[in-house]
């Protein structure tokens, strides 16, 4: 079967492509997809903190896969439309990736409520340096269409948690310049305490659970952040050295647990 792997962040450099097709024996599992790359990674150590999506849903290393699944390997986030108004978000659209700069004040005219006693703002600014190393700009990427599924997700938990009655979650993609804001978040409530607790914990937990990667350029290069780890339970949990070949056909000439021949893994890495 067939199935197609898609690379993020610091993924995308190592591999020099942002997808690939992978062609893979019956009952394989994530699992396997992930020792097909750890064998061809120049480094593999970098599979060992990722987490794993099919089809936009995060998933375990030992799910079954099936013909013309989707597979996302996700490093550790760093944490559409392109305007927020006020019909937009009486349709109830509460999340946004944007490639032009953010509007917080619009999203907190399009937010409040008549019954609402407090609004609460976060607002993620860009900054000039990092660790005393100056940063020239930022640039975000993201999976989209899973990110905009696993916001949506965080205000519906919010909502619940903390009783709070709705929030706007807004995030720039694309290059940022200093000063610029790169994340908004809105949260109304009939009480302060509900909309302070709610945004930092929607903060916080975006930061760690949301496919958006950032890369910092500086006067002497270019890195990935390394991002925040993922919670212990979406993280592929897998110990390279372990574990027994995958069932991907090895493209090197080396032995091989595949027992049809037919079935070969897709090309080998080559950075581009």
């Amino acid at each position: 079967m067939q199935v197609r792997v898609l690379f993020f962040g610091v993924l995308k450099d190592l591999t020099g492509r942002s997808s690939d097709t992978l062609s893979l024996p019956e009952h394989a599992t994530a699992a396997d997809v992930i020792t097909h790359y750890a064998q061809r990674l120049p480094k593999p150590g970098v599979l060992s903190s990722i987490a794993i999506s099919i089809n936009q849903h995060y998933a375990h290393p030992e799910e079954r896969l099936r013909p013309g699944d989707e597979i996302a390997l996700l490093p550790p986030v760093s944490g559409g439309a392109t305007e927020v108004t006020a019909n937009r978000a009486k349709d109830d659209i509460r999340v946004f990736l944007t490639r032009e700069k953010i509007d917080t004040e619009a999203a907190v005219e399009a937010i409040k409520r008549p019954e609402d006693g407090a609004v609460v703002v976060f607002e993620g600014i860009v900054r000039n340096n990092t660790c005393g190393r100056r940063t020239l700009f930022l640039d975000y990427e993201a999976y989209e269409e899973m990110a905009l599924k696993q916001m949506e997700s965080l205000i519906e938990q919010a909502t619940e948690q903390f009783q709070i009655r709705n929030a706007i979650i807004l995030h720039r993609l694309g290059r940022l310049e200093i000063g610029e804001t790169s994340v908004s978040i809105v949260v109304a409530s009939a009480h302060r305490a509900a909309a302070f607790d709610a945004c930092r914990w929607l903060i916080d937990t975006l930061k760690r659970t949301v496919p958006i990667w950032k890369k910092e350029h500086f006067e002497d290069g270019a890195v990935w952040s390394d991002g925040e780890p993922f919670p212990e339970n979406l993280t592929s949990k897998l110990e390279m050295e372990r574990r027994a070949p995958s069932p991907v056909e090895h493209l090197n000439g080396r032995a091989n647990r595949v027992t049809n021949p037919e079935k070969l893994a897709s090309n080998p890495i080559t950075p581009k």
